[in-house]
């Protein structure tokens, strides 16, 4: 929670967190004591118990835990945090030297043991299925930005020695106006092991219309790790022109249902659009029967 950049869409946040804390603990950093009291301050107004909240006084640097944090895997009932490297998607947006070091606090607050690998790679950057298989977009990954002179065999031995997966299926690149250059998590997502939820968009004079024809044609010839062909569930892609632009300059912003989340209890799905938002519902509630499915308005 790093207070200045967070202000617009703090109540945003807080439904994510009382959302998330009736299924599952969690921690939440805040930059300095300051902030912590203004927080716990939004968490009663809110109605939030912090009983299942840890918060901790952190320096950081944005929001994006998801990109910067810990990678888990998992080996039988143990769990060990694979540590990559974070340079804010390709140097964009200094600094990010304190979110770099999230990994390892958390290594330690946790006791949970570590490796780090020396590359750099965002969480949002990749999606697995549990089995062996792993998403991911050449217009990351690839891009010299991230790991200069690092060749794709190279790249791919390290997220299989890491990350214990076999089979990588390489999408191209992203939804206009994603400054992290194309990440996975907006355009396709598992639901299950052989199933992926991906986006598209049926106007041909779309910006984003090429890109995901594209991407939805290797998805359709791509093989999973057993041999099978992937189960494939689209979405129309909501609105992404804005009015103005975004901070780096943009029309469009990457909004997209496949940036869901799911937890323990629960599936949070961002909502944009009333045209399409009762269909992404629908579709998380029939992968995702044994779970609560919570909407956030996003747009």
């Amino acid at each position: 929670w790093p207070d200045e950049r967070l202000q617009r869409v703090e109540k945003v946040y807080l439904k994510i967190i009382k959302s998330l804390s009736d299924f599952e603990q969690i921690l939440l950093l805040v930059e300095n004591n300051e902030v912590l009291s203004r927080v716990l301050k939004l968490f009663k107004a809110e109605g939030i118990d912090d009983k299942n909240v840890l918060i901790k006084v952190y320096p950081i640097n944005d929001v994006w835990a998801r990109d910067c944090g810990p990678i888990f895997v998992k080996d039988g009932n143990s769990f060990m945090i694979t540590n990559w490297e974070y340079n804010a998607w390709g140097e964009k947006y200094p600094p990010w030297d304190s979110d770099n070091t999230i990994p390892e606090f958390i290594s330690e607050l946790f006791g949970i043991k570590k490796v780090s690998t020396k590359m750099v790679l965002e969480g949002g950057s990749i999606d697995v299925n549990g089995v062996g298989d792993l998403l991911t977009t050449e217009s990351v990954l690839l891009n010299p930005n991230r790991n200069p002179g690092m060749s794709k065999d190279e790249i791919e031995h390290n997220l299989k020695n890491y990350l214990g997966v076999e089979n990588i299926i390489w999408l191209k690149s992203g939804l206009a106006g994603d400054d992290t250059d194309g990440h996975i998590d907006d355009l396709t997502r598992f639901l299950n092991e052989e199933t992926v939820l991906t986006m598209v968009c049926e106007d041909e004079n779309d910006i984003n219309y090429k890109a995901l024809q594209e991407n939805l044609a290797i998805l359709q010839s791509a093989t999973l790790k057993n041999g099978g062909k992937l189960n494939i569930e689209t979405l129309p892609l909501p609105k992404t022109k804005i009015e103005g632009t975004t901070v780096d300059g943009s029309e469009f912003v990457p909004a997209s249902y496949a940036n869901f989340y799911v937890a323990n209890g629960c599936v949070l799905v961002p909502l944009y659009d009333e045209r399409y938002d009762q269909q992404a519902l629908d579709l998380f509630k029939k992968y995702f029967p044994d779970r609560e499915i919570i909407g956030i308005d996003c747009a």
